[in-house]
């Protein structure tokens, strides 16, 4: 007996549910991007990655600093215990106890900081592109050019332009340093216009911004361009080029871990 043939065309391919669940996954499957460009990272992967970083500097200031973990539980017993105090003598212990909680973690979290802070300095002061190292840990709108000018026995010259202007930084030996910001302070005198130079130099000497101080004080200096007449000012130091001098760009002491754990802490 013959069979009969089905009177319905086939689906075209491409069609059909196993086309359209491959259609589903690739939409669910398909990466996120960013304005940047980059691919979107999930909250929580953020959160973890941001965790791992925070337990990897305290790891490593534990290491240089032993007294870490006593003076952070001082912090948080002292703090959560005054809280705590106020609220026994609102009669309301109980509704204080989480504040005291919160608030006790939040002053251990500051000693963490600053402690590491204060570690990651003490280490790398002293040693060649330390200011280099400080100067790009700084937040806002900087563009940090490290060792635009040098010698060879590791002294240098950054340049940092900012809403204040120019900022040229030496450090190294202030005999060798001084000379170095002079010339450099002139070369930049013949495109800057109106722009003010500040020329500093790191150290602690009367005179010399200590290392520690370095970034406050940058940050501290007056606004005196616009946003219009910074980019103007960028353009035309960029027109300038130059040789950049063959010095290091920032101190690496401890290798890879440390580089990580310095950039958690000075972004705080």
């Amino acid at each position: 007996m013959a069979r009969s043939r089905p009177t319905d065309s086939p689906a075209p391919p491409g069609t059909g549910k196993a086309a359209t669940g491959r259609g589903l996954r690739g939409r669910r499957g398909a990466t996120k991007v960013g304005k940047d460009g980059q691919p979107r990272v999930g909250r929580l992967k953020k959160a973890g990655n941001q965790a791992r970083m925070i337990r990897q500097a305290y790891s490593l200031t534990r290491r240089n600093d032993p007294k870490l973990p006593w003076v952070m539980l001082i912090a948080f017993v002292v703090v959560a215990a005054v809280v705590e105090l106020i609220g026994i003598l609102l009669s309301s212990p109980f509704l204080f106890l989480p504040v005291a909680i919160l608030l006790g973690l939040l002053a251990a979290l500051v000693v963490f900081g600053r402690r590491a802070q204060g570690s990651a300095y003490r280490q790398v002061e002293g040693q060649p592109g330390a200011a280099a190292w400080v100067l790009e840990g700084m937040r806002g709108d900087w563009q940090i050019a490290s060792g635009v000018a040098g010698t060879t026995q590791l002294d240098a010259v950054h340049r940092v332009l900012g809403r204040p202007g120019v900022i040229l930084v030496g450090e190294g030996s202030p005999s060798r340093v001084r000379p170095l910001l002079a010339q450099e302070k002139k070369r930049i005198a013949r495109i800057a216009g109106d722009a003010p130079i500040y020329d500093l130099l790191v150290g602690d000497e009367e005179g010399q911004v200590p290392l520690r101080r370095l970034s406050a004080h940058v940050m501290k200096l007056p606004r005196n361009l616009s946003g219009g007449e910074l980019n103007a000012l960028r353009k035309r130091v960029a027109a300038l080029g130059g040789t950049r001098m063959p010095v290091p760009g920032g101190p690496m002491p401890g290798g890879r871990q440390m580089t990580v754990s310095q950039r958690q802490v000075r972004r705080r």
